[in-house]
């Protein structure tokens, strides 16, 4: 004898609302079934289930006898065509935050290194520079002795005041000052006196210049050997004297040019 299954309104309600939902349900699942076919959609068309309504519809369906419908699941992400969750990429902020005490260290290693890079560039510029100024100072400065000797180392009792002169036009500082004082009060009464004639020239040799060596030289010094033969007459002297000096003369570049500024006879 077949059971009676007794439904009452409240009961029918329920029931029908909970059919919607799962009717609902269906149908988007078969809506994403036709745009791509997947295992959902495979499981849909399985035999034995009943056929999704066409979108749109609501369809309103009986609970079965015994137990009825259970309630179908939870729609899953996967189901809409959602994308899971994507792990975050290594390049993200946090790489970034990583490589940032890198960069910054490597960016100081390069200023140092461009820094200690300008900074012999201009050393050996500087060096370079006093380099070429002391090879000019040293052919100035010889020249400038060459011309000086005779002039500061000879002198004519006729003419004194006039050859002093030219001689002091040749010095600077502290020894232009001793020259003058030196010729005033010793050379010149003696040269008056006797009638002292002094001739100096340097030395040269047969087919050469000018006997004259650099001892030392900067940009604005420089200290000159030079080989001087003086010819000396006086009243003092039967007939003519020569001697052979040696003179260590030094020079200081001012804004007159290379200037004797010391004579040391050796």
């Amino acid at each position: 004898m077949a059971k009676t299954t007794t439904r009452g309104s409240g009961s029918g309600a329920g029931t029908r609302r909970t059919m919607t939902a799962a009717a609902r349900a269906a149908a988007k699942r078969a809506e994403r079934g036709r745009r791509e076919p997947g295992p959902a959609a495979a499981d849909e068309e399985a035999p034995g289930r009943p056929k999704a309504p066409a979108a749109g519809r609501t369809v309103i369906v009986e609970a079965a006898e015994e137990d009825g419908w259970d309630d179908p699941p939870e729609p899953s992400p996967e189901s809409f065509g959602e994308d899971p969750p994507q792990a975050e990429d290594e390049s993200g902020p946090g790489t970034a935050t990583r490589r940032g005490p890198w960069r910054r260290r490597l960016n100081a290693v390069l200023c140092v290194l461009l820094a200690a890079g300008l900074a012999v560039v201009g050393v050996l510029g500087w060096r370079y520079r006093e380099d070429v100024r002391a090879e000019q100072a040293r052919v100035q400065a010889v020249t400038a002795a060459r011309q000086a000797a005779p002039v500061v180392l000879s002198y004519d009792y006729r003419h004194l005041d006039r050859d002093f002169a030219a001689a002091r036009a040749r010095l600077t500082g502290h020894f232009r000052d001793t020259y003058r004082k030196t010729t005033t009060t010793v050379v010149g009464p003696t040269a008056r006196k006797y009638h002292g004639v002094v001739k100096a020239t340097v030395a040269q040799p047969t087919g050469g210049s000018p006997a004259a060596s650099v001892v030392s030289c900067s940009a604005d010094r420089a200290v000159i050997l030079l080989f001087v033969n003086q010819v000396t007459t006086s009243t003092q002297v039967s007939g003519s004297r020569v001697d052979l000096n040696r003179v260590r003369m030094t020079l200081t570049r001012t804004s007159d040019g290379w200037k004797v500024s010391a004579v040391d006879a050796l």
